[in-house]
């Protein structure tokens, strides 16, 4: 807590609990913001606020009389971004922080990153918080403002000194992230994803940019030199530019990997020497996710060899290629992927080791891009033996509709269509015989289904393990 004498030049010594933007959530003791969202303008939710317990009000245009202090600024989202930082005593100055974007893999990487790490370090992104062994799940990859300053300085006073966050484009774009200085910046790819935000594919990459943009001068901008937008990220990029991929010039080179079942052996090339790493995540996806981390840590100055060894201690990361444990007959994968270009390369990888059938479950979001759809449904029906079509957070769409985009890129009739997803995923397991494998695609372990303006309470992890349960 601090007094809001402490927090601007202004004599009054009521103490402040915290900060807000969101009137419904404001309780006794909070200063809250009104920022200007999208589609909302926080000055018209004051009243509101002060009869849910606001102790001060930071407004950017009269407003009148209020029954407690008001301190008015030019611009409440730039005030925002600044006084949560000084409430939370800067919290970004006390840790070494690391940023990683990207289309797809960013969650592994980040995931990734902070596992090798250990203890020390936290996380942050679309599967939630995690720190000292604890685990909060979060609604957004990358929160409002408020809250974000809040678990940086949670994290701090737990004892991490390094944050690994995901740094989403919309992040970007609604400006959340713009006083934040990285040192590691880290690109996975990008493919077209959340046109429905920015539009062009253009001003998409000009956000993803904004990370390697705020590298620390003396940090690293850590960039994917298969991608087809690496010479861009390169241009925008500052501080040290290093790179893995598979040219000679790679700072970390991909000479070659072994692609099994349960493994992936990987021959890596760094400053001359060559190394062997044996990783259990699976997939050539996998190979580069697991690059990116592997030159994080080393531009943090671990060795090589300790980095080794910590990799053959990894664990599957949730909800991305995730194997469930508790099925012996048949193989069933959870995975978050949702683009033409994530499906594609898992069901490359699954029909390189499959000796039967691949099943897939998948949908595709509602309010989101509908151009992708056909793609996305053509790639899954081409590289699956059977689909199962089914709702992924439909919002204010048809379901029925979004799946008539989906199967209109391909003239394949191996799929049904079940609206309910429950119902998909205890179909796909009722069809499944020895040896086969189920891949249930796109919402990885979300505990939330988005219906209508809603989010109710699913997780597809919990489906899968209540059909066993029976």
């Amino acid at each position: 807590m601090k007094r809001l004498s402490e927090l601007y030049n202004i004599n009054d010594d009521r103490l402040i609990k915290s900060i807000k933007i969101n009137s419904k959530e404001v309780e006794d003791g909070d200063l809250f913001v009104c920022t200007m969202g999208v589609t909302a303008d926080r000055h018209d939710f004051i009243d509101e606020a002060i009869s849910n317990g606001a102790s001060a009000i930071v407004v950017s245009r009269d407003v009148g009389e209020k029954s407690v202090p008001v301190i008015r600024v030019d611009d409440t989202n730039l005030e925002l971004r600044k006084i949560s930082a000084k409430f939370y005593d800067y919290p970004c100055d006390n840790a070494y922080m690391i940023g990683v974007t990207g289309t797809n893999g960013k969650t592994t990487v980040a995931e990734i990153v902070y596992r090798l790490l250990g203890d020390t370090c936290a996380y942050i992104g679309t599967n939630g918080r995690k720190f000292k062994n604890k685990h909060f799940s979060m609604r957004n990859t990358t929160p409002d403002v408020d809250r974000l300053y809040m678990y940086f300085k949670e994290f701090i006073d737990a004892g991490c000194n390094t944050i690994c966050m995901e740094a989403s484009s919309e992040s970007y774009y609604r400006h959340r992230l713009d006083e934040i200085k990285y040192d590691v910046g880290i690109v996975t790819n990008i493919t077209e994803d959340h046109l429905n935000i920015h539009k062009t594919i253009e001003n998409y990459v000009n956000c993803k940019c904004q990370l390697v943009k705020h590298v620390k001068d003396d940090g690293y901008s850590i960039l994917n030199s298969s991608d087809k937008y690496f010479d861009k990220f390169k241009k925008e990029a500052n501080g040290n530019i290093v790179s893995y991929g598979y040219k000679d010039s790679d700072t970390l080179k991909i000479e070659d990997y072994i692609l099994k079942r349960d493994k992936t052996i990987i021959n890596f090339r760094y400053n001359n020497k060559s190394y062997e790493v044996i990783s259990p995540l699976l997939g050539s996806f996998n190979v580069d996710n697991l690059a990116a981390s592997i030159l994080c840590l080393l531009c943090k100055g671990i060795g090589f060899e300790k980095i080794v060894e910590r990799i053959k201690k990894l664990n599957q990361i949730e909800g991305r290629m995730e194997t469930m444990p508790f099925v012996s007959k048949y193989t069933v994968i959870l995975d978050y992927a949702h683009t033409t270009d994530a499906l594609d390369s898992i069901l490359t990888f699954l029909d390189m080791v499959k000796e039967t059938r691949i099943i897939t479950v998948t949908g595709s979001a509602g309010g989101r891009e509908k151009s992708k759809r056909p793609g996305m449904g053509k790639v899954v029906l081409e590289k699956s033996d059977y689909v199962i079509f089914t709702m992924d957070d439909p919002r204010f769409e048809d379901p029925n509709k979004i799946i008539d985009d989906l199967v209109s890129g391909s003239d394949k009739t191996n799929y049904e269509r079940i609206v309910d997803r429950k119902k998909a995923i205890y179909k796909a397991l009722d069809i499944a015989v020895d040896k086969d494998i189920v891949l249930i695609a796109g919402k990885g372990r979300d505990d939330y289904m988005a219906i209508d303006d809603k989010y109710l309470p699913y997780c597809d992890y919990d489906v899968i393990k209540s059909y066993y349960e029976q």
